[in-house]
């Protein structure tokens, strides 16, 4: 069925019964449409998205597709678009899954984008800033719950008439990976390829960094204008997500701050270990940064490019949140009001639905590419981060010699104090170690974090564990990941499972933190022939 025909026959039409009448269009995308609706059992409006893919005949993602609804519907925060009911119903002789969610009268913040390009060549830092700290607030409650978002864009965010941040799709993107037909074969990926993390181009599993990632390269077109990988194929901006490195914000806008530049680089690392450990982190970051700074209009360098491979723009996927940066510094006054909101020159004021039809065109980002053909990949993430090297500050001299002295000395005496104290707290003896001397009196290294206890799983993740999607007899690995040792041990106690520890040096996360698991989250497992699960802890202690 073509998009036009969707458009042409389902306004007008009902789902579920007649419950929800299907009214405007309000925007369409290779994927779905959305549609505003009435529900005439609660009087009110809603909206409505339409799956219009082949995916909608398969039984297994109609299901899968369904769950993830449901987990969906327990987010509940001022920024996430509210998720009210979902189902599947037959339109024009095809089984059409949909889901019916909150309806927000505003535009999607590519369209808020756009409006800022043109008027000063890109979007105010502190307003990005602003905007991107409440998007990370509702990635901070999702990813409590276990709920990656897996494609984080300017199109999935909405900004209401009043500047409230709204974030919308949770979950849609791993129903859609987890289709059967041959748009997602094993091996495949479905996204948008400009806002992959490079775990995701790869085919790696994912967490809650590669979220993260994507928010990263979001504030970056929002500072900028522009993305910082383009390229004419999908193929060429996955590698450049897994092997090239993005120019520096403040390389496009000379009014962007250091502080920004910083921010950007370690959300956008490659290795997850090295981008901010939460959502949380984040957004106290993006805070921190916005009011470090004074509010400027933004500098657009003319002819400044984003990264060696990128082209001119992207033919496959077009980038549509993104428009067409000014030719040369704007100059049109900027005067920060809420959310940094342009109050010097009017702004068009249109009625905006959810979302907006002309803003709200949605790239054929769910084609699917295989990461297998990327012609090089990077070495293997390795679990614990690096050891941040030493700064090096000051322009030198008798003074700065001297600070890096008694700085030697102090480190050597704290060095000196913490052997002499492990001997004392050892015995002094060969003949203790190994022995239960060694664990109930363990020496403290410099530089230690110690467990976070509030980082639990509940038990019934192990006694009642996801069932496979397309086995019934199977069952999913829950997620272990960042989770305090305790809790999960009492988990797997509860439901007779095995473990195998290994620990990891690492302090970012503390001790006890579950680093990574084999086999990962989400693998089908036999129940009945449960294997042992691997599970590499932090031990606290700096690698």
């Amino acid at each position: 069925m073509s998009q036009d025909g969707a458009q042409g026959r389902y306004a007008g039409r009902a789902v579920a019964g007649g419950r929800y009448q299907l009214r405007d269009l309000l925007g369409e995308g290779g994927m779905a449409s959305v549609h505003l609706a009435y529900d005439s059992v609660l009087d009110r409006q809603v909206a409505i998205k339409t799956l219009h893919t082949e995916l909608g005949r398969e039984q297994a993602f109609r299901e899968r597709f369904r769950r993830e609804a449901q987990s969906v519907a327990k987010l509940t925060h001022t920024n996430i678009v509210s998720v009210f009911d979902t189902g599947e119903d037959d339109l024009d002789g095809m089984t059409t899954p949909y889901i019916v969610m909150e309806y927000v009268e505003g535009r999607p913040l590519g369209s808020v984008l756009d409006q800022d390009i043109a008027q000063y060549g890109a979007m105010p830092a502190d307003k990005a800033l602003k905007i991107t700290a409440d998007v990370l607030a509702a990635l901070e409650i999702s990813h409590e719950m276990g709920l990656v978002h897996r494609d984080i864009k300017p199109g999935n965010v909405m900004m209401t008439k009043r500047g409230v941040v709204k974030v919308m799709d949770f979950g849609i993107a791993r129903a859609m990976q987890s289709g059967v037909t041959s748009m997602t074969q094993t091996g495949m990926v479905v996204g948008t390829p400009q806002y992959l993390s490079p775990e995701q181009a790869l085919g790696r599993g994912v967490d809650a960094r590669s979220d993260l990632y994507s928010v990263g390269i979001m504030l970056f077109q929002l500072v900028t204008g522009r993305l910082p990988f383009e390229a004419d194929s999908p193929l060429a901006i996955a590698y450049a997500h897994v092997q090239e490195e993005p120019v520096a914000p403040s390389s496009i806008n000379r009014s962007l701050p250091p502080a920004v530049d910083a921010l950007v680089a370690r959300a956008l690392k490659k290795n997850p270990n090295e981008r901010f450990p939460s959502a949380e982190s984040m957004r106290d970051e993006c805070l921190r940064v916005a009011q470090s700074f004074q509010a400027a209009a933004p500098s657009i360098v003319p002819g400044a490019q984003t990264s060696s491979g990128a082209g001119v723009g992207s033919a496959v996927f077009p980038p549509v949140e993104q428009g067409t940066p000014a030719p040369g510094p704007v100059q049109t006054p900027y005067q920060p009001g809420p959310y940094g909101t342009p109050t010097s020159a009017p702004s068009p004021s249109p009625a905006y639905g959810y979302p907006q039809q002309g803003g709200y065109q949605t790239p054929p980002q769910t084609a699917a590419y295989s990461p297998q053909q990327a012609t090089s990949t990077p070495p293997p993430y390795n679990l614990a981060p690096q050891p941040t090297p030493p700064v090096s500050g000051g322009s030198g001299g008798k003074k700065s010699n001297k600070g890096v002295v008694v700085g030697a000395i102090v480190v050597a005496l704290v060095a000196i104090g913490g052997l002499i104290t492990a001997l004392t707290l050892n015995g002094g003896s060969d003949d203790d170690k190994g022995g239960n001397n060694a664990s109930t009196s363990p020496s403290v290294v410099a530089g230690h974090k110690g467990p976070d206890t509030t980082k639990t799983i509940e038990t019934a993740k192990c006694t009642e564990p996801q069932e496979s999607y397309d086995d019934p007899n199977k069952i999913q690995v829950p997620d272990f990941t960042y989770k305090n040792i305790k809790s999960v041990k009492s988990c797997f106690q509860a439901a007779g499972w095995q473990m195998k520890e290994t620990k990891v040096d690492e302090n970012t996360y503390g001790e006890g933190t579950i680093m990574d698991q084999f086999p990962s989250e989400g693998t089908d497992v036999d129940p009945k022939n449960m294997p042992e699960i691997e599970l590499k802890v932090s031990t606290g202690d700096p690698s």
